[in-house]
């Protein structure tokens, strides 16, 4: 005789995305585990005395969301200090910024803010910061995460340790505005300690859950956060599962302590090793084969040059680690394939380009021959409309031809979406590509959805357990409140109703 179901969801409209992404009416879960997906009426033969039953009221049930790219650290700091992500003015910014000073804490921060949607379209700078303090060092962080604005006090106190080429300077004088390396010198001024780095990875694991994630891909660098989230997990207090991608730097202790790509738990385990290449748009530092449009003459920049990255890329693979490299403008896309055309098999390891706004045919070809992982950001395609952002810093015709999401799934790309937290949530990040302004870059619903379920599963060596809602897999779902099948139009609008990860419901929105 079968054994009861631990819990039925029932009067749903099941879309399964498997690769016919059949339908059905109910789903049974059995110890965390789907146990069976039929109908309403096939599945009631599951009902035992102690089961839970669910009816989702004709709600639309998916897998869960995983988002292959993320912060949460970041995440977290948005939500516990100043968010800046709706300022609508460096005045309305300035003003969030100054109403996070009433704290005992240090510094002032906020973190968020794109320039691009305000009129006065310009960065943050130290005379912006300087009226909210003038005797604790404040920050505020641009949404990218490569650009930053600091007071005087910030400057005085860690310009010396900055790059002079990161710092920019307007007649000899410091903005404030800060880029790559001299962002980080302030990151680590800023580092948490354990307890407030548990403050902020759970605050944005409760915003994870609210938005129907279940899992995330996180990019973490010199901080407390995979001590922090192994004691999560002992405690049982994770709702979402983790995978640590770790930063270059790491690499070494990676390597002495024997952490491999996938160990770990069932909720924390080990994904690749990051590296960088170039910046980003925004800050007009990521690395193109052609000027910025609103930059006489100027390509962008070198985080990593290209001899170092093929060092990295080699020493690592070497290792056995999966490789995630950061890769925006399609000079630094071309130089990371080719490294990763280097190691032995970069398909089977899973290699992954980080973002790859810009990508050139041949990129494509090489991706798609290499097996190599496109780890994207459809909520990028916002900066991809006429007149944003794009349009600026890269003219219309690279703007048509960016985040080509379409080719590359015609080319045969291996596609998992993520949100790098511009800001974490899955159904903009769908809503934007659905409904794109290119045809290159415009996917289907049930494209769109892969890849922020199956795609992203694949690009964690998870596609056996986890991406499509099926027999055997664990019973991780996002429901949602309406159909995006039924509304591709505003799939933006569209409300989470629930969450479960495990078998267990951790947000409840109905």
């Amino acid at each position: 005789m079968t054994a009861p179901a631990d819990i039925l969801f029932t009067n749903a409209d099941v879309h399964t995305l498997e690769e016919s992404d059949r339908t059905a009416e109910a789903v049974a879960v059995r110890d965390g585990e789907v146990a069976r997906v039929d109908s309403a009426y096939e599945v009631e033969f599951l009902d035992g005395v102690e089961t839970e039953v669910v009816d989702l009221g004709g709600r639309t049930l998916l897998p869960g969301f995983i988002d292959a790219h993320t912060h949460l650290q970041h995440l977290g700091r948005s939500l516990v200090y100043a968010d800046l992500s709706g300022a609508d003015s460096p005045t309305d910014a300035v003003e969030r910024v100054a109403d996070a000073a009433d704290t005992d804490r240090e510094w002032v921060l906020g973190f968020g803010y794109d320039e691009s949607t305000w009129d006065d379209s310009r960065y943050l700078t130290r005379a912006d910061l300087d009226r909210v303090s003038e005797e604790r060092p404040v920050a505020a962080f641009r949404e990218d995460m490569h650009i930053a604005a600091v007071n005087s006090v910030a400057l005085d106190r860690y310009g010396d340790e900055m790059p002079d080429a990161d710092v920019k300077a307007e007649g000899g004088e410091p903005t404030g505005v800060i880029v790559e390396e001299a962002v980080d010198v302030v990151y680590e001024a800023i580092e948490p300690d354990a307890a407030e780095m548990r403050e902020l990875l759970e605050a944005a694991q409760r915003e994870a859950n609210r938005k129907g994630v279940t899992g995330v891909h996180d990019m973490v660098r010199n901080s407390r956060a995979p001590e922090v989230y192994r004691e999560m997990d002992l405690d049982d207090d994770l709702s979402l599962r983790v995978r640590l991608n770790y930063w270059s730097d790491h690499l070494d202790a990676l390597i002495e302590t024997g952490l491999r790509t996938n160990h770990g738990s069932e909720f924390v385990a080990v994904g690749g090793v990051k590296t960088f290449t170039d910046g980003s748009l925004g800050g007009r530092t990521a690395k193109l084969s052609e000027p910025y449009a609103d930059a006489d003459g100027e390509t962008g920049q070198w985080v990593v040059d290209p001899e170092s990255l093929r060092a990295f890329v080699e020493e690592a693979a070497d290792a056995g680690y999966q490789l995630t490299a950061h890769a925006i403008g399609d000079e630094a896309v071309r130089e990371v394939l080719a490294a990763y055309d280097d190691t032995d098999d970069p398909g089977e390891a899973r290699h992954r380009v980080e973002h790859a706004e810009l990508t050139d045919d041949d990129a494509l070809d090489r991706f798609a021959d290499s097996g190599a992982v496109a780890s994207v950001q459809p909520n990028f395609l916002k900066w991809a409309r006429e007149g944003g952002l794009y349009d600026d810093r890269i003219g219309t015709e690279r703007r048509e031809r960016s985040n080509r999401y379409a080719d590359m799934l015609e080319a045969g790309v291996n596609l998992a979406f993520g949100s790098d937290c511009m800001p974490l949530d899955p159904l903009l990040g769908i809503h934007q590509t659905v409904n794109a302004p290119a045809d290159c870059q415009r996917l289907s619903v049930t494209e769109a959805v892969r890849a922020y379920t199956g795609g992203a599963a694949y690009a964690g060596f998870d596609e056996d357990r986890l991406g499509t809602v099926e027999p055997g897999k664990r019973a991780d779902f996002t429901v949602l409140e309406r159909s995006p099948w039924d509304h591709p139009e505003a799939i933006e609008d569209i409300d989470v109703a629930m969450t479960v990860v495990d078998g267990e419901v951790v947000y409840d929105g109905r």
